[in-house]
C-alpha cells in the first residue's frame, strides 16, 4: 500500500479565489490531512514535450487555522504528469479554447493516473448541453441566435430566462418578463459578446423558493442545499447573494440522481454537481462544481472525506 499519494490540482490561482467556502480548497486540505504530496498548476502551466504531458507545479501547502484558510506555495518545478497518482482538473470557466487544450493535454497522460473529471468527457458534457440529454426532466429549452426563434419561444412562454451558453456563477444571466422592453437591448448584448449560441429556458416560478444544489460522488448522490435567492433576484448562485439553507430530497429529485447516475459512472464524471428548481433539472455541473462546504457546514458532514475515500477505491489503494 502506497504511503504517501502524488497529486496535483488544476486550478486557478489561489491568490483569486474566495478560499471561504471554496470546493477545491477543501479537497486539497483533506488530503494534505491524509499526508498525501500536493501539488498546484494552472492551465497555463501546462506543458507538452517528448511525446509527454508536463506542468510547471509547485507544491502546495493549505492549512485552516483558527478558522481562516490560509496557503502558500513551495518550490517550482516541471513534472510529467504521468507520475502523479491523481489529477484534480478543477478550474472555473469559461469553457474556452484554453479549457479544451487543457483536456486534450490531460488525455495524454497514461491511464495509471487518475484524473477526476474525466477531461474527455468534461470537454464532451459542458453542463448546459449535457443536460439536454435528459430533457424530459428540463424546462422547455433552445439554443440558438435566432431572433425570430427567440420571440416564438417567448411568445409561447410568456417569461424566460436567457443566459451565455458557457457562463458560470450566474454571471450574465437575465429574467425576461412577457412584456419587458429591455428584451431587444439585451438580445443586442448577446450577440455582440459572444460569437456562440446562447440558452434560453421558460421561467420557472419555483425559483422564488430555491435552486437545489444536489452533489453526486461517482454517481451516488453525498449531500444537497438549497440556494435561496436574494431579494428581487431570480439568480440564486451563491456568487451572486444566493443564501443556502439546509434541505431534504424528494422523490422527484430521486428518480433524476437515478436516471443521470450510470451516465456520469460511464463518464468518468466522478463530482457532479446537479441544479433542480422545482420538478426541473436545468444544469448539470461537470468542470468545477461547488457547493461541498455549505452542505458540510448545515449538516455536520465532510463530503470532502468521502470524495477521497472513492478515489482510493478507484485507485484500488
Amino acid at each position: 500500500m502506497k504511503q504517501k499519494l502524488k497529486i496535483a490540482i488544476q486550478m486557478d490561482p489561489l491568490e483569486k479565489l474566495i478560499l471561504k467556502g471554496d470546493t477545491t480548497f477543501i479537497l486539497g486540505h483533506e488530503a494534505i490531512k491524509r499526508g498525501f504530496e500536493v501539488f498546484f498548476y494552472s492551465p497555463y502551466d501546462l506543458i507538452f514535450k517528448k511525446n509527454s504531458t508536463y506542468a510547471n507545479v509547485k507544491v502546495l501547502n493549505l492549512a485552516i487555522k483558527n478558522g481562516k484558510e490560509t496557503f502558500s506555495y513551495g518550490e517550482r518545478k516541471v513534472l510529467k504528469l504521468s507520475t502523479f497518482d491523481v489529477i484534480l482538473m478543477r478550474q472555473d470557466p469559461p469553457f474556452n479554447m484554453s479549457y479544451i487544450t487543457a483536456t486534450h493535454l490531460l488525455e495524454k497522460i497514461d491511464s495509471k493516473t487518475l484524473i477526476l473529471n474525466n477531461p474527455f468527457y468534461v470537454r464532451n458534457a459542458p453542463e448546459k448541453i449535457f443536460v439536454t440529454e435528459f430533457s424530459k426532466f428540463m424546462p422547455d429549452t433552445l439554443i440558438t441566435r435566432d431572433l425570430s426563434e427567440i420571440i416564438k419561444f417567448r411568445k409561447k412562454n410568456k417569461d424566460i430566462i436567457i443566459k451565455p451558453l458557457y457562463g458560470n456563477g450566474g454571471e450574465g444571466v437575465f429574467f425576461i418578463k412577457e412584456k419587458d422592453s429591455n428584451f431587444n437591448v439585451i438580445f443586442e448584448n448577446f450577440l455582440n459578446s459572444s460569437n456562440e449560441q446562447f440558452i434560453i429556458q421558460s421561467y420557472i416560478p419555483q425559483v422564488k423558493n430555491g435552486d437545489k444544489r444536489i452533489i453526486l460522488i461517482d454517481g451516488e448522490v453525498v449531500g444537497a442545499i438549497n440556494r435561496i435567492p436574494a431579494k428581487n433576484e431570480t439568480r440564486s448562485n451563491m456568487h451572486v447573494g444566493g443564501t443556502p439553507v439546509k434541505t431534504k430530497l424528494n422523490k422527484n429529485d430521486y428518480l433524476i440522481c437515478e436516471e443521470i447516475s450510470p451516465h456520469l459512472k460511464s463518464k468518468g464524471l466522478f463530482l457532479v454537481g446537479i441544479d433542480v428548481i422545482g420538478k426541473y433539472l436545468t444544469e448539470i455541473n461537470v468542470t468545477s462544481p461547488t457547493g461541498i462546504r455549505e452542505i458540510n457546514k448545515l449538516n455536520e458532514v465532510k463530503i470532502e472525506k468521502i470524495f477521497w475515500d472513492k478515489a482510493l477505491e478507484k485507485l484500488k489503494i
